[in-house]
């Protein structure tokens, strides 16, 4: 019951990548230069691979897709979408911005752009900005592909400004929408062994051993508040 209200909890406090399914491997040939989403999807294959060179060319070409799209019509929601999240991928935080702004003056309500710049605000650490376009979308989308990563980076801006409560919060919403992430479990762990409640720490400590038994940070957290 102690967080049955969370999402109306997070909803108060606002007043203040979407996932694609992997290409197959018979499309690593070479890029496709008329589909910068294939590209786009090829790269990511590659870069879960960790054969991140391969995986830039991909990006590059999906960039260079989306910029020759755009010449042509700019007000192209899809190709400013897939841009930016190749942009994202490639680390160019600066340049999903400048992107996505122009995207969101064409269409302010296309929330792929929206969660896309509140990630590249959070790892330019704009934690205010990131926050602001994280909390726009989940007001607007609760039930989106990328709400439940939405609500994570609120918790990690929680956590990062040591607001352990309001991060609790924000990382038992992710959690609701989605329990599978170990790394969730733990951070929800650790900020709630910061905010003192060592009880509920150890159950979320314990959910992250579960899901994976070599979390040495975990274990490690599950003894301190055991101790």
């Amino acid at each position: 019951m102690r967080f049955l209200g969370c999402f109306f909890v997070i909803g108060f406090l606002c007043t203040v990548y979407p996932l694609f399914s992997q290409a197959p491997d018979t499309s690593l040939t070479n890029p496709s230069r008329s589909d910068a989403l294939q590209n786009y999807r090829v790269g990511r294959d590659l870069e879960s691979r960790n054969r991140l060179e391969e995986a830039q060319v991909y990006y590059n070409e999906a960039v260079r897709i989306c910029n020759q799209e755009l010449a042509a019509n700019p007000s192209n929601m899809d190709s400013y979408t897939v841009l930016t999240w190749a942009l994202q991928r490639q680390k160019k935080y600066a340049e999903v911005i400048t992107w996505g702004e122009r995207a969101l003056r064409v269409n302010a309500n296309d929330y792929r752009i929206v969660e896309t710049m509140g990630e590249a605000y959070f790892y330019l650490d704009n934690f205010p900005q990131s926050l602001q376009f994280m909390q726009r979308y989940v007001n607007s989308l609760p039930q989106g592909e990328r709400t439940a990563v939405a609500y994570f980076f609120i918790g990690e801006i929680y956590r990062l400004q040591g607001r352990f409560l309001h991060a609790d919060i924000a990382y038992t919403a992710a959690l609701r929408l989605d329990p599978g992430p170990a790394l969730w479990w733990y951070r929800l762990g650790s900020v709630r062994e910061s905010a003192g409640e060592t009880a509920p720490a150890a159950e979320a400590y314990e959910r992250a051993i579960r899901l994976n038994p070599g979390y040495r940070e975990a274990a490690e957290g599950l003894a301190r508040v055991r101790g």
